[in-house]
């Protein structure tokens, strides 16, 4: 399963907060099926159907089924960068 880095759990929490910060809430990961299939990332308050709940302390990430296919060894990291945008990246667990 997805793990996060520390960097990742404050700010995914960070944009729960920003968003309304009610329980649950948090982002979710989604993924187009295919070899080419990108990453969209978006803030929800719960999680929809079929989505696998990742809450790692304190931090919720929502994955649709795609999305925990493709990021079953990874490990999300995040940072902000100097114009204040968040840049997300992906690892090799382990």
């Amino acid at each position: 399963m997805l793990t996060l880095t520390q960097n990742a759990t404050l700010i995914v929490k960070e944009i729960a907060d920003q968003q309304g910060g009610t329980e649950g809430s948090g982002l979710r990961i989604s993924a187009e099926p295919g070899p080419e299939a990108g990453l969209n990332v978006t803030t929800a308050a719960t999680a929809e159907p079929g989505d696998q709940v990742l809450e790692q302390d304190g931090a919720t990430v929502y994955l649709d089924e795609n999305a925990a296919t493709m990021l079953d060894d990874k490990v999300l990291d995040a940072a902000v960068d100097e114009g204040g945008r968040v840049e997300f990246a992906l690892g090799v667990q382990g």
